[in-house]
């Protein structure tokens, strides 16, 4: 239980180093690819998103999901990638070569489709090489470029809210 403190503490000055340090640069170039977070607890309708995107005109094979579970028991319901708290080291070490994989992955658009303030979650947003992040109102703003402050459960409203400002700042 101690050592989870210290590890979870840990983590937290990793991602605080990261944001810090980071260099907002986005650019005005239409988006290609996509990558999407989810916490399974709070949203789990993979084609909700999936028409959402095809609706404005990206490729199925261009969005890349990936969903966060407390329990790899409860992954049994899932398709797809996903990581767990386990997945996670000290100092912000990855070990989890998909999640470490979608990192990587320079996406031109980041969503981070969670409300509740979780450390693994935020590592990954803070970790990510995508050039332009997304999310909900969250605890810590230095996470994304736009945040949009909608109720999850309202995808109908977050969905038409996205939409507008990716208008708006030259994306689609």
């Amino acid at each position: 239980m101690i050592l989870k403190v210290f590890k979870e503490k840990s983590n937290q000055k990793y991602i605080n180093k990261l944001l810090n340090a980071r260099q907002v640069a986005v650019s005005n170039t239409k988006m290609n690819t996509v990558g999407v977070i989810l916490n399974s607890k709070e949203f789990s309708d993979f084609e909700a998103i999936k028409s959402f995107f095809k609706s404005i005109g990206i490729q199925e094979r261009k969005i890349k999901i990936i969903t966060f579970v407390e329990d790899p028991k409860d992954s049994n319901d899932l398709w797809g990638s996903y990581f767990n708290p386990k997945n996670f080291g000290w100092k912000g070490k990855i070990n989890h070569s998909g999640l470490q994989e979608f990192i990587d992955t320079e996406f031109d658009l980041l969503i981070s489709l969670h409300e509740t303030n979780c450390l693994e979650l935020n590592q990954v947003v803070a970790m990510s090489k995508a050039n332009f992040k997304v999310g909900l109102t969250n605890e810590d703003q230095r996470l994304y470029d736009l945040m949009i402050h909608v109720k999850l459960y309202d995808f109908k409203t977050l969905t038409k809210e996205l939409k507008k400002y990716l208008t708006v700042l030259n994306k689609l």
